[in-house]
């Protein structure tokens, strides 16, 4: 026995069915699934640019008759949700398994979603298992599922499944041989006339597919008592036994379709029947279409967020187990750049410049929170550049303040290429800060094509961004260091005085990448008092309360020298100030010198000015 998570788990069973083609887009809860089946013998995985070119890659390599594992987390499935829905009608040729991993909670996601409704709605089975023995068991099987019944095959996890260690039973890899292909048109070419032949394949498949549900293994009932009876699936099934020892279960393992007999004779078993999921209705509007009365919680279960055994006894008015309360005076921890962040600079310019900026999904969403409060829209991967021309569009022929989208490198290359295209085809204006740090920070420093770094290794090429941006007809394209306040204060004002679409690089890797410290900073005898240090929301600079003073941790400062720039009274040092002497300015980072932050200097360096021209507050 070994422990994994479900996510390891999930990699363990696609390895052991033979599976040798691995395909996604990182994000969290999923990202893990693909790391660690790249480690296994006898596969090859790689990061694609998302997760609807991910599995068109898995379609054609299961088309060439190699089993194909897919992974993504459930806001990836609607990226991937195209391609998905015509598989659906095409059927496989190797097996084909597509990991959707569910985040109620929201603890990294900007949305609560129910990846049920996609196998609901493209008639693709769907396996839920509820720890990581199942997960490795169901992905196993479902190989020989996807391939019996001609479709992909949905295995669901949620960040609990994704991320929890339970014991499990890792075997040994089965070899199976590609699938001969042989040319197919009327099964593989969706044009209208082979596209409604396959529509019929599907209703028959979609039949049997019910009839198997109703004898599925994965679905079981756990007789208890005859009061209460529960139909759970996935993690809610854990904290139901947890909670509810005396009540019946039926546990299913199997989501879409469902068995619908098996589910009425379980229900004409208990006095009443009750359907406990995570953030969604879809089980119980499902079983309520079979003709079955779902009984309502007595005092209701959430309707959003993860469930806990507790909420689920408070749902049936039972008594909670008691815990204990956090102290009262606990510091808050709200999230933040990490020290040395390359993004933070691009961030306090935008906020002195009042820009109206339009965000996108990674670590520089942190750049909407409190002391930068720098962003104001995030909705979705490559959003910023297409919602930035929104702005534009809407704002043309009035005064208004600078229009900036901020985009990652990574997040560049899933969606934003296409929006800039949009954007530039449509003669748009505007500005694009694209914060190149080197990697897809958020979800683990994974490759992407503008770092060249694959995910096992492999010789590689590093897209040319601004020779890709020039080629799309951008003529005002800049590569700043973010590190230096005075390049980046000038590009961002020249940008938002142009009429003209710019887009701005600003490049410096990750702190993380290569974790490179330099001597620490420290807050000299000069220090006023005045603040201005705190509002870049470094984790290592703080404030006393008493006398307003800044101090810096030397444990957590790398000596990036950001925060030096901005003391106007030379209050920063720099390790050569503290340990040779010298004077203020050898304190501000080698490439500039302090920067006084007064509104003198602001307006030297262009201010809030409208593109349209006129300085507007």
């Amino acid at each position: 026995m070994e422990l994994m998570s479900g996510n390891e788990a999930i990699a363990q069973g696609a390895w052991e069915a033979g599976a040798r083609v691995g395909v996604a887009y990182p994000g969290t809860p999923s990202t893990e699934t693909l790391e660690e089946f790249a480690r296994k013998e006898g596969v090859y995985a790689e990061w694609c640019v998302n997760e609807k070119v991910a599995v068109e890659v898995g379609i054609g390599a299961s088309a060439a008759g190699a089993r194909v594992l897919a992974t993504m987390k459930h806001v990836g499935v609607n990226v991937a949700a195209d391609p998905l829905f015509t598989a659906a009608y095409t059927g496989v040729g190797g097996g084909m398994v597509i990991l959707a991993a569910d985040d109620p909670g929201m603890y990294s996601s900007q949305n609560e979603q129910d990846s049920h409704y996609y196998a609901q709605a493209a008639h693709v089975p769907m396996l839920d298992p509820s720890d990581a023995d199942e997960a490795l068991r169901f992905t196993r099987e479902a190989y020989e599922l996807s391939e019996r019944f001609d479709v992909p095959v949905f295995v669901r996890s949620s960040v609990r499944i994704s991320h929890t260690k339970t014991p499990v039973e890792p075997g040994p890899r089965a070899e199976v041989p590609l699938v001969p292909y042989e040319t197919n048109p009327a099964k593989w070419v969706m044009m209208p006339a082979f596209a409604k032949p396959r529509r019929k394949v599907q209703l028959e498949r979609i039949e049997a597919l019910k009839a198997w549900a109703e004898d599925c293994p994965y679905n079981r009932m756990e007789r208890r008592g005859v009061a209460v009876g529960v139909v759970c699936a996935g993690s809610a099934y854990q904290h139901v036994v947890e909670a509810l020892p005396d009540a019946s279960v039926f546990k299913l393992g199997c989501t879409w379709p469902l068995p619908a007999r098996r589910l009425r004779d379980f229900a004409a078993s208990v006095d009443a029947l009750y359907v406990v999921e995570e953030a969604s209705e879809y089980l119980t509007e499902a079983v309520q279409a079979l003709g079955i009365e779902v009984s309502a919680f007595p005092a209701g279960l959430p309707r959003d967020g993860e469930l806990t055994p507790g909420l689920v006894r408070a749902a049936f008015g039972l008594e909670a187990p008691a815990h204990a309360e956090a102290p009262a005076d606990l510091p808050a921890r709200p999230p933040a750049l990490c020290p040395g962040c390359p993004h933070r600079l691009v961030f306090k310019e935008l906020t002195r410049i009042k820009a109206i900026v339009t965000g996108d999904i990674g670590c520089y969403t942190l750049g909407a929170l409190p002391p930068l409060s720098a962003m104001d829209t995030c909705v979705d991967m490559g959003a910023s550049v297409s919602m930035a021309h929104g702005f534009e569009l809407a704002l043309a022929g009035t005064e208004h303040r600078p229009v900036v989208a901020v985009i990652g490198d990574s997040t560049f290359a899933h969606s934003g290429l296409s929006s800039l295209v949009s954007t530039v085809y449509n003669q748009g204006s505007g500005t694009v800060c694209v914060l190149d740090n080197r990697t897809t920070a958020m979800t683990g420093r994974q490759g992407n094509p503008f770092n060249g770094e694959t995910l096992q290794k492999r010789p590689s090429r590093e897209l040319d961004l601004e020779g890709v941006v020039c080629a799309l007809g951008v003529e005002d394209v800049r590569t700043v260091d973010p590190y230096d306040l005075k390049a980046v204060r000038t590009a961002l004002k020249e940008a938002a005085a142009s009429d003209a679409l710019t887009v701005l690089v600003f490049r410096r890797p990750c702190v993380l990448l290569d974790r490179v410290r330099e001597e620490p900073y420290a807050v000299g005898d000069a220090c006023t008092a005045c603040g201005v240090c705190t509002t870049l929301g470094c984790p290592a600079i703080a404030k006393d309360p008493e006398t307003g003073r800044a101090s810096i941790d030397a444990g957590l400062c790398i000596g990036c020298g950001q925060c030096a720039q901005y003391c106007a009274f030379g209050a920063i040092l720099g390790p050569t100030v503290l340990t040779n002497g010298g004077t203020a300015d050898a304190a501000a980072s080698p490439s500039t010198q302090s920067i006084p932050d007064t509104g003198e200097n602001l307006a030297d360096f262009g201010g809030p000015a409208s593109k349209k021209g006129g300085a507007h507050e």
